[in-house]
């Protein structure tokens, strides 16, 4: 079995979203750009595959209590690019939200200009408060919402794929310089976008960015089986990490894809410490920023269950459970391996908050560095993911520990590179390059 691959979060201050409570902490450092590059300079020393970074194009209510996603992601990961030379950069941008010929021409360019180390974590956006930003009378149900990303990424990947290869002639002395007969308008015409095409430059170094896809609906599934190279995805439990792992293997494969061609990154959050005893009193300080009532009401709406119906130290078992995770919940993912950890064991909602770093469904890891290792090497070889997306549960402080004090056990362990052994990041991952267009198509008008 081949080592995993590694990302990081770049979430801050941490997906403990109170940790800027905290005193060594700058509550301003998700501004801070001198902050990001610091973080990416430290990814990159430890050969880190890319950076993550979450985004939604509306402002949470949760403002009040702590600081929102932060910088535009493709601005921020863009300037990184320029100031790391390896590493690669996995951002976040919704289908909703955005139109395809626009995102397909950014992710191309920061493709080019990477020299290819992009990636694009496609999400369908869960957030109604987005609608009104776009001038939108209301958010647009799950249902349509993935109908329009299929459409999406369709029009996408046939953008990237527009320009055949050896279309870029360059011949000074016929003055030739591109072949029309090898770049083609796609022509679209769908439910929800027209679109010609094609874009003006071609591919870039790696045929086309990565794509992610973080959906755990059945309608994220579908998309995931037939267009994502990797999927983020959350799992409280062993079991249900494999499981999904097989479910997207056969998805990929019934759409006529390789299983082996989509990886999966499972989320973790990671508190670290250089002792056990140092880990656990960090946990409790984090702990203690947290919200507690807030958040349990919010794990209690999210598996289905009444409002008023448990508070915070109140057992829930599986038979409290409705049939199925409530169509309303933030996360049908989420809400799942809520309800597969209460399956294992009946738990309270305050015992849940705590296992998922304050409510956010990853798993919590807690320790020192040679247990935060012997847990992603025991997963990763139970089948349970192809690598991890670390999060960091206080990133002023677990980012770097994980990098300085965990990534160097795994290498010594033969699990992770101890340096790029590829310059792109679809290379690092071990996915084929998609051939670019060769189908029948009409070439582009002279």
């Amino acid at each position: 079995m081949t080592g995993f691959h590694l990302n990081l979060s770049l979430l801050t201050p941490g997906h403990f979203r109170q940790a800027w409570r905290l005193p060594h902490v700058d509550p301003r450092a998700h501004l801070d750009i001198g902050h990001f590059e610091r973080l990416a300079r430290a990814a990159e020393d430890a050969s880190i595959d890319a950076v993550f970074l979450g985004d939604g194009p509306a402002l949470g209510p949760g403002i009040e209590n702590a600081p929102g996603t932060g910088l535009d992601p493709l601005i921020l990961l863009a300037h990184l690019s320029g100031s790391t030379d390896r590493l690669g950069f996995v951002i976040t941008s919704s289908t909703t939200y955005n139109s395809p010929y626009n995102l397909a021409r950014r992710f191309n360019a920061l493709d080019h200009v990477s020299r290819g180390r992009a990636a694009v974590n496609i999400v369908t956006t869960a957030t109604p408060a987005a609608a009104a930003n776009f001038g939108l009378d209301r958010h647009l149900d799950k249902e349509t919402r993935y109908r329009r990303a299929h459409e999406f990424l369709d029009v996408v990947t046939r953008l990237w794929d527009a320009w055949e290869p050896g279309a870029v002639v360059g011949d000074r002395a016929s003055g030739r310089y591109a072949d029309v007969n090898l770049i083609h308008a796609i022509d679209h015409h769908g439910e929800f976008f027209s679109v010609r095409g094609p874009l003006p430059v071609p591919a870039g170094p790696q045929g086309r960015p990565v794509i992610v896809q973080a959906g755990g609906s059945e309608g994220g599934l579908g998309l995931a089986g037939e267009f994502a190279d990797v999927v983020f995805t959350v799992a409280q439990t062993r079991p249900k990490a494999v499981a999904f792992r097989q479910d997207i293997r056969r998805r990929a494969a019934a759409a006529g894809r390789r299983p082996d061609d989509v990886k999966i990154s499972l989320g973790v959050v990671v508190l670290v410490s250089e002792t056990e005893e140092e880990a656990r009193r960090r946990e409790r300080e984090l702990h203690g920023t947290l919200p507690l009532e807030t958040l349990a009401a919010a794990v209690i709406a999210d598996l289905g269950l009444p409002a008023d119906a448990f508070g915070p130290d109140d057992v829930i078992t599986v038979d409290d459970l409705p049939d199925a995770p409530p169509q309303a919940a933030f996360s049908v993912g989420f809400s799942e391996s809520t309800r597969a950890l209460i399956a294992e064991r009946p738990m309270t909602p305050r015992e849940l908050v705590h296992r998922s770093a304050g409510g956010s469904g990853h798993r919590l890891l807690v320790g020192s560095p040679a247990r935060i290792a012997d847990d992603l090497e025991d997963w990763f070889r139970a089948g349970a993911a192809d690598g991890f997306t670390v999060m960091p549960a206080d990133t002023a402080v677990d980012f770097e520990n994980f990098t300085r004090l965990v990534v160097p056990i795994l290498q010594e362990r033969g699990l992770f590179q101890k340096d790029y052994p590829a310059p792109t990041l679809r290379e690092r991952y071990g996915l084929p390059r998609p051939r670019q267009a060769t189908t029948v198509r009409p070439p582009l008008t002279r």
